[in-house]
């Protein structure tokens, strides 16, 4: 019997290698990383202890999102990926995962063929991001997941942070609305910055990019990224709640966001907290939510500028990604079962 489930095994990584080659070649190396001769593991089975992040792009131009985990917490199975206008990606992270989860615009390959983008790069070159964070400036969506989904899973803490400045706009909501005690008492809200903020950027904040003549603001700096003083960075003689205090530039991205971190030491406004069991399994991540109102926004892209190179990198899409991977999880599925009824 052991060697007939050695060979069932064998056979399954030779199928899988056929059918990830065939569909995504990118879906392949992350998908085959996660099987073991004689034992199969799946983070997006039903029933394992994960949280999902659905990640939608309402812009009208490509978003390429990053994701970062924190220190010691293992990353999701992409932290980097390209969403065209319209399009969604469900990622799979670990119950009490922790990290941040931005967009990065205006991206392609240089000459040499180095990935990079013109707001949010990771600087890994590539479309992965590979445990690299986002260049400022960036809108941040930061998360600390309690785990598990039982009633005793504690509380998930998330929030949007403009305090590393801005380049689009963002919107995070548990996955199951409100309802009951969590509507009663605060919890389980969305947040976010849904306002176009580079159209009223001010002009010592602005990150202009120049291409065919035309030119368009593509980020807001903040004042700590801007003019690197204590004062602004919250750092030195002001590096405590007592002594950091909102400044003219913070209340500018409060005033426009007021949900949404606008300096260090701006909690009591900016933090909110959902049961793990009342999130609904996960959060959905929005770019551009209600673009109808932004019009073309403050994006180079959106009003007529090419990408900062014109030679994309992308050579796939979250379409066929999530197509993969769900074939994937079904073949396993069936295989699995094959072996638990012939291990009997």
């Amino acid at each position: 019997m052991g060697a007939l489930l050695h060979s069932l095994s064998l056979l399954l990584f030779l199928s899988l290698l056929q059918v990830c080659l065939v569909q995504c070649k990118k879906c392949c190396l992350i998908n085959l990383s996660l099987i073991k001769m004689n034992s199969i593991v799946i983070n997006t089975l039903p029933g394992a202890q994960a949280a999902i992040f659905t990640i939608s792009n309402r812009c009208g131009y490509t978003v390429w999102p990053g994701i970062l985990s924190n220190a010691g917490i293992a990353p999701p199975s992409t932290t980097g990926f390209a969403l065209s206008p319209g399009q969604s990606l469900a990622v799979s992270v670990a119950a009490a995962w922790s990290g941040r989860i931005w967009g990065r615009t205006l991206c392609g390959q240089d000459s040499s063929g180095k990935f990079t983008c013109a707001t949010g790069d990771c600087g890994s070159g590539a479309i992965e991001c590979s445990g690299r964070g986002a260049a400022p400036p960036a809108t941040l969506a930061e998360f600390t997941l309690a785990g598990g989904s039982g009633s005793g899973g504690g509380d998930d803490f998330y929030d949007v942070s403009l305090v590393d400045g801005y380049n689009l706009p963002m919107l995070v909501a548990p996955s199951s609305p409100a309802s009951g005690s969590a509507a009663s008492n605060g919890s389980c809200q969305v947040t976010g910055c849904v306002m176009d903020l580079n159209k009223s950027c001010p002009a010592e904040l602005q990150v202009v990019v120049v291409a065919s003549a035309a030119r368009a603001v593509a980020a807001c700096k903040s004042a700590c990224e801007a003019f690197g003083t204590a004062e602004y960075c919250c750092s030195g003689a002001y590096g405590s709640p007592a002594t950091c205090a909102a400044t003219a530039y913070s209340r500018f991205f409060k005033g426009a966001c007021p949900r949404a971190y606008s300096y260090a030491y701006d909690d009591a406004t900016s933090t909110f907290t959902c049961a793990a069991a009342a999130a609904g399994g996960g959060y959905d991540v929005v770019f551009c939510p209600g673009t109808s109102s932004l019009k073309s926004g403050g994006n180079p892209e959106a009003v007529g500028l090419p990408p900062t190179y014109s030679t994309m990198a992308f050579t796939g899409n979250a379409e066929s990604f999530t197509m993969s991977r769900n074939s994937l999880v079904i073949l396993l599925t069936v295989i699995s079962s094959a072996i638990s009824m012939l291990s009997w």
